[in-house]
């Protein structure tokens, strides 16, 4: 049975209109720079359309949306899916912007003459490949000279920001692929990063450079895949001095560390806040390649000297699963913590080392309070490669043996097999970690999620087991009174629903081409059945909307019902 349902609705009246920005072949502006950056408003979209080569342009962003309106640039993909490339090696900027640090970052939000200077709010960044941010690289400045890009420029530079979000980009090849500033007079704050893949950044020989380096209060890293970095760099993957970080459900590989985790340094700010102890990392999948920097797959506490600033809080750290690569001669240690006021809850994760035995694993240094709970290992494992002083406490759950039972891990298959150990072994969740930071989606491969099966007792690792098959037929979908909100029955079988829009107009005259004509994936894996869509069509043209059920594992009952009035196949692209 196929879980599907089709609903049409057209309307006579005025459709509001934001300003809209075409930028690229055959739309009304050529090039990146002919958009009124310094201008823009509330719900202004800049739409910078898929062409062959890539566009050698670097600007600002100093303006503020609302969370109603945010201001949106987006990437329109070209015919296989390619996103737009922004390259910053040899960019021209606008030259009606002005704003320094111009060499930190191809696009860079905040700090800037003109437009006059303000904290951005509510910026979208999406769809995008940005590249090229590297010293030794040059570019044209607001003032029409020639500069070149610092060691650590980025991708993507917040100097100061609130509610900025960057999804669905390709950020690479420069110092820092992602960056994001704080002081003690300001601190940038509620950044999102989701769906992205960020790789090949930082500097051959350089600590200082990594793929993503930000301090903020309010960082979340979602259905990101992470790494590795330029081969020869020595950064970290993830190099964090925030307050309420959270990490989860990403594929994180290579680094120095797969995640620093350290002190404010630069930010009073981040150091004084409620959450800067509070750090939460969870349905991940983190994968050490042998021999690959540093031994510690994780760190967490400081790394200033100033020992009095350091995060002395909590690493939540569950459900993840860790696959070290390195042999029995390279050892590796699961996580430091910097010293004996920071704290590590762990617990359901699988750590698992397929080319060493357990012997070769430490679960810390040498500092720290370590609570251990619930995990698989393979048996043999140390507290300790050298002289720990802190404090470990096992509750003697772990679960040991030499294979966890992956479907298949060297083909980046991590799910359960119906045999595994791991299966039912999980213990519940610390009641302070509920319920926002519950375990309820997992991460698809790659730069997706669906959600996570619940049978009432978790499994180990960063995936729930499911046999079950694609969920039933949706059935009752309506509008209620007031025009908006989508309503239907629940189907068997279904853990969430995707909701897909589409134009009428579009699927008529393409002969039944519902991959032409579909729009947006406007509700992905939502757990109720209900959803509001305020998008109103056009004076004379239509809308439809098509309702699927998501299973356990992520099976999804097809767009398309066999009915033989169907033209052409509903499986199309817009929902992941």
């Amino acid at each position: 049975m196929r879980a599907l349902l089709l609903v049409l609705l057209a309307t006579a009246s005025p459709a509001a209109a934001a300003a809209l920005y075409d930028v690229g072949p055959g739309q009304p502006y050529a090039a990146i720079g002919d958009v009124p950056w310094e201008a823009l408003g509330p719900g202004d979209v800049v739409q910078i359309h898929w062409r062959s080569t890539p566009y050698k342009e670097k600007w600002v962003i100093g303006r503020q949306g609302t969370a109603a309106a945010p201001i949106v640039v987006r990437g329109i993909p070209g015919p296989g899916g390619e996103r737009p490339v922004i390259d910053g090696n040899g960019a021209t900027t606008r030259l009606a912007l002005d704003y320094a640090s111009e060499g930190r970052g191809v696009i860079k939000i905040g700090s800037s003459s003109i437009p006059p200077d303000t904290i951005p709010k509510f910026i979208v960044l999406e769809g995008l490949h940005v590249t090229g941010a590297r010293s030794g690289r040059s570019f044209t400045d607001d003032g029409g000279g020639t500069q070149s890009y610092s060691a650590n420029a980025s991708t993507i530079y917040v100097e100061k920001g609130e509610n900025i979000t960057v999804r669905d980009c390709e950020l690479t090849d420069s110092g820092n692929g992602f960056f994001v500033a704080s002081s003690d007079a300001l601190a940038s704050r509620n950044v999102l990063v989701e769906r992205c893949f960020i790789h090949d950044n930082g500097n051959v020989g350089s600590i200082f450079e990594h793929n993503l380096y930000v301090a903020g209060i309010g960082m979340t890293f979602q259905y990101n895949r992470l790494g590795p970095l330029l081969a020869g760099a020595s950064g970290n993957n993830l190099k964090d001095r925030s307050a309420g970080l959270v990490v989860r459900y990403n594929w994180i590989e290579g680094g120095n560390r797969q995640l620093d985790l350290v002190d404010g340094e630069d930010s009073s700010l981040i150091r004084s806040h409620a959450r800067y102890g509070q750090t939460h990392v969870y349905g991940n999948v983190l994968v050490e390649p042998d021999a690959a920097g540093n031994r510690q797959l994780i760190h967490y506490g400081g790394d200033s000297g100033t020992t009095a600033n350091y995060r002395k809080g909590t690493l939540w750290l569950y459900n993840n699963t860790f696959i070290s690569r390195r042999t029995d001669a390279n050892r590796t240690t699961l996580v430091r913590l910097s010293t004996n006021a920071e704290t590590c809850d762990a617990r359901n994760n699988v750590i698992y080392l397929p080319a060493a035995a357990g012997t070769s694993l430490s679960l810390m240094d040498t500092d720290g309070v370590l609570r251990f709970s619930h995990n698989w290992v393979e048996p043999g494992y140390r507290v300790s490669f050298g002289t720990f002083t802190g404090t470990v406490t096992d509750d003697g759950t772990t679960v040991t043996g030499t294979n966890p039972g992956f479907v298949n891990e060297p083909a980046q298959d991590v799910h359960l097999t119906a045999g595994s150990a791991c299966r039912d072994a999980g213990a519940s969740l610390d009641p302070a970690v509920l319920p926002a930071q519950a375990v309820v989606e997992e991460y698809v491969v790659h730069q997706s999620a669906t959600v996570r099966p619940q049978d009432g007792v978790l499994d180990l690792g960063a995936y729930e087991y499911c046999s079950a098959g694609a969920p039933g037929a949706v059935s009752g979908l309506r509008f209620d009174a007031d025009r908006q909100t989508l309503r239907w029955t629940a189907a068997a079988g279904a853990q969430a629903y995707d909701v897909l829009r589409g134009s009428l107009d579009v699927l008529r005259g393409s002969g039944g081409d519902f991959d032409a004509a579909s729009d947006a994936c406007s509700a992905d894996d939502l757990a109720v059945t209900a959803f509001a869509d305020a998008v109103v069509p056009a004076p004379g043209s239509g809308t439809f909307w098509l309702v699927r059920g998501v299973g356990c594992g992520g099976l999804a009952g097809a767009w398309d019902d066999g009915s033989p009035r169907q033209v052409g196949s509903r499986d199309a692209g817009a929902c992941p």
